[in-house]
């Protein structure tokens, strides 16, 4: 019986580990929120690089999944939005990530991009722009379990 209760304690040991480093870390998944209908719009999956870098791309469409990026340019125009990475090159500055890109596939702009856990990691405040900080836009993504 001790060896069930040892193992019972490892499992919930693990399990509060993995949440803290969730909680410090953009990795995992994200619901994205329509600024204008205020109704999620998209899951982006987000990665870590050999280079350490992080990647999003989108894995679920919640309306018109079978979308094009028909406003996108190069080898993106034309292709499916689900499957599309639209967030890329973001490195850790300090309690964020910056420096990164990220694709509108609405209009098919690639802007500036930087990102933040806030609410302890439960929500991430992704902020695309042109130029300085001051010239974009904030989007919350709610992590998704």
């Amino acid at each position: 019986m001790s060896k069930l209760w040892k193992a019972a304690a490892l499992a919930l040991g693990l399990a509060a580990l993995s949440h803290s480093v969730l909680a410090d870390s953009p990795i995992g998944s994200w619901k994205t929120i329509d600024d204008d209908t205020k109704q999620a719009k998209a899951v982006v999956q987000i990665a870590e690089g050999a280079n350490g870098e992080l990647s999003g791309k989108i894995v679920k469409l919640f309306q018109n999944p079978e979308v094009v990026c028909e406003a996108c340019d190069g080898d993106r125009k034309g292709k499916p939005v689900n499957g599309m990475t639209i967030l890329w090159g973001l490195k850790k500055d300090g309690d964020s990530w910056a420096n990164g890109k990220i694709l509108d596939p609405h209009n098919g702009k690639v802007y500036s991009a930087k990102m933040k856990l806030v609410e302890g990691g439960k929500k991430l405040e992704v902020r695309g722009f042109l130029g300085v900080s001051l010239l974009g836009r904030t989007q919350v993504w709610e992590r998704q379990q």
